[in-house]
């Protein structure tokens, strides 16, 4: 490559023409400040330096930056300081090459869910994770260096979020998750999470549950579509025009009256399976669950529901599903017809695990029962529960079971004196 010594100034890089061969002019008072010049015309600053000093030391030639977008004096301030940098021990282009490669944080979302969510993390908090990463993470963060995130970027992100603010936290806890395991992954420094005092928004917690009345309206909806096998809704302005004949399955029906008899969670029923049933001892083992092993009380409803129940030998599961060998998978459609026939338009399949509790704790249920009945076994409260022994257990299901079938008409005699 051709080489011109000269003073770089602006003028001097200006009025400096293209040959047919690139060729770079160097600088006559600053060591290895050079301006390549390309045949094409393109100009560009660089610095050429060796680590150590002497010749068998190696070379390096960085970058500074293109002209005219970069001019002479600041291509040379920013000259000086890398030389600066390298008479202090310093590699400005190995250093500029490890920001170019550096993690980004569309790495950081893959390596969290290939190396920690997918292992240890339950099928439906797993999808939750992929959800918030897909539709929340990845746009705002995506291409930004994981090293480079500064807490004031996290929390214009979660201010963004405002009108949402459980969308809002749960994002910012997964945020903070992953920059902690970027600390252990090397990605930062350790105590480095700019997540960290950023404030979470207040959360209304939701405490919907059903009175006596509306278990009355519920239960004659179930019946109802237990009878006949669909509910006629009547037209409603703009949600349907016109009535709709909805379909309620008898597994739907039995789904929904497991859940409120028993106050377990939607995925413990629908997943439940015969071979857990232990009916002597009036339980459901389950070998796992949201919160691991967990052993569901059953009271005399709930067992009565469960010998009702039709079996399939090509089928394990309590609630059997359309396709064979599996269990019921759309409970929304039914719940939401089952809902709208009752008058509970507000109420979430979840509330009925609420309601179960609400039930319990006005019959007397200390609030460690109800916590056991509902498998509430987190690390912090596992042992407020480790003494307390199945007969409190069994006695408080079987309270709350007779109260809700009781309010649902779904005793034997009452069933017996309608036939």
């Amino acid at each position: 490559m051709a080489r011109i010594k000269a003073k770089l100034t602006q003028r001097t890089a200006e009025a400096a023409k293209p040959e047919a061969r690139r060729y770079h002019m160097t600088d006559t008072e600053l060591p290895g400040f050079r301006l390549h010049v390309l045949p094409s015309g393109k100009k560009a600053w660089y610095l050429a330096y060796r680590l150590g000093g002497g010749r068998g030391a190696a070379q390096r030639e960085p970058k500074i930056g293109d002209f005219p977008a970069i001019k002479a004096e600041t291509a040379r301030r920013m000259a000086q300081d890398m030389l600066a940098d390298v008479r202090k021990g310093g590699d400005p282009a190995a250093e500029r090459k490890a920001r170019r490669e550096a993690p980004r944080m569309g790495d950081l979302f893959d390596r969290y869910l290939e190396d920690h969510a997918r292992p240890h993390k339950k099928a439906s908090s797993l999808a939750n994770d992929v959800r918030l990463i897909e539709k929340r993470l990845r746009p705002a963060f995506g291409r930004s260096k994981v090293a480079e995130i500064a807490r004031p970027e996290i929390a214009a992100f979660h201010k963004r979020l405002a009108d949402t603010p459980y969308e809002a936290n749960r994002a910012l806890a997964l945020l903070s998750k992953m920059f902690n395991l970027a600390e252990v992954w090397d990605m930062r420094p350790d105590g480095s999470n700019p997540c960290r005092h950023v404030r979470k928004y207040a959360e209304m917690q939701r405490k919907r549950f059903l009175s006596q009345v509306e278990l009355a309206r519920l239960g004659e909806a179930l019946r109802t579509a237990e009878r006949d096998g669909f509910l006629d809704l009547p037209a409603r302005h703009g949600v349907r025009e016109k009535p709709a004949r909805t379909p309620v399955s008898p597994e739907a029906v039995a789904a929904i009256r497991l859940l409120l008899l028993t106050g377990a969670r939607k995925s413990e029923i629908l997943g439940l399976r015969w071979e857990w049933i232990d009916f002597a001892a009036r339980r459901a083992n389950l070998p796992d669950s949201k919160t691991g092993e967990k052993s569901i009380v059953l009271s005399p409803p709930a067992l009565e529901i469960l010998a009702g129940l039709a079996r399939s030998d090509d089928n394990p599961h309590v609630i059997r599903g359309a396709k064979p060998g599996e269990h019921l998978v759309n409970l929304k459609d039914p719940w939401l017809a089952l809902r709208e026939a009752a008058g509970l338009d507000d109420v979430r399949i979840h509330d009925l695990r609420h309601s179960y509790a609400s039930v319990g704790a006005a019959g007397g249920a200390s609030l460690p029962i109800i916590g056991a009945l509902l498998g509430h076994t987190q690390a912090q409260t596992t042992q407020r529960y480790a003494h307390l022994s199945d007969d409190p257990l069994q006695a408080a299901a079987s309270r709350i079971g007779e109260v809700i079938s009781s309010a649902m008409n779904l005793s034997p005699a009452h069933r017996a004196s309608k036939g």
